[in-house]
């Protein structure tokens, strides 16, 4: 991707970003009284983890059952819904948008924590960018090629460390933890990124995915021991 193009995204992000500022400022990793973001920087002063979870080195394996085979030739993702461009991004034109890294924590509802782990991908924001969320879009719903579904506000998915992440710990993500591409929302509950993902769609009221249908939170604030509604 020209230098040109990749000037032009940024920019298309920074006004779909400026669209929800206001908003992020009062969601609960920004308004708290201490800071409940993520990263090492956001614990200090703080326990190690939300209430309710223990560190693990580990990291553990959830899922519906299904792991779909989806090599990177194979990977699609599909932008569409409330966007004024739709979109069907092949894995190389994922890697042609701007790559960031960030170090993040994963909080698991099942209790576990994994800290500091080293991500690589693109942001969310950046994707949306491409396809421009119509002034009226105000959640996403995460696709998985296994089947599983999960919403996300606009608000949350814009933040700067909600990645689609294709490395993980130095290496290709791993296919038992969503590779070659999944979603990943460091300041929510982990389960609120789908694995495997296929499509973001975008959406002009809230719609629940698999877990929230079955009693989980509409909103996953790990530190607020958000897990359930």
């Amino acid at each position: 991707m020209s230098e040109d193009k990749q000037d032009r995204i940024v920019a298309a992000r920074m006004k779909l970003m400026a669209r929800f500022k206001q908003a992020q400022a009062a969601t609960p990793s920004v308004a708290d009284a201490a800071p409940m973001g993520t990263g090492p920087e956001n614990r200090h002063g703080m326990p190690a983890v939300p209430p309710g979870q223990t560190v693990t080195e580990k990291w553990p394996v959830l899922d519906l059952g299904i792991k779909p085979d989806v090599s990177p030739a194979q990977f699609r993702l599909v932008v569409d819904g409330a966007v004024e461009h739709p979109a069907t991004l092949t894995y190389e034109q994922l890697l042609a948008l701007p790559q960031v890294e960030d170090v993040s924590d994963f909080h698991c509802v099942t209790t576990w924590s994994k800290l500091d782990v080293p991500w690589r991908g693109v942001r969310v924001s950046d994707v949306l960018a491409v396809a421009g969320p119509r002034d009226d879009a105000t959640h996403l719903m995460c696709h998985g090629s296994d089947g599983y579904t999960t919403n996300v506000s606009l608000v949350e998915a814009l933040k700067d460390d909600v990645l689609l992440a294709h490395t993980a710990l130095g290496q290709p993500l791993e296919k038992d933890h969503g590779g070659p591409v999944r979603m990943i929302t460091p300041q929510l509950y982990a389960w609120k990124g789908a694995k495997w993902i296929c499509r973001l769609e975008v959406l002009t009221a809230d719609r629940r995915g698999f877990w929230e249908e079955r009693g989980y939170s509409n909103t996953g604030y790990p530190w607020r021991n958000d897990r359930y509604s």
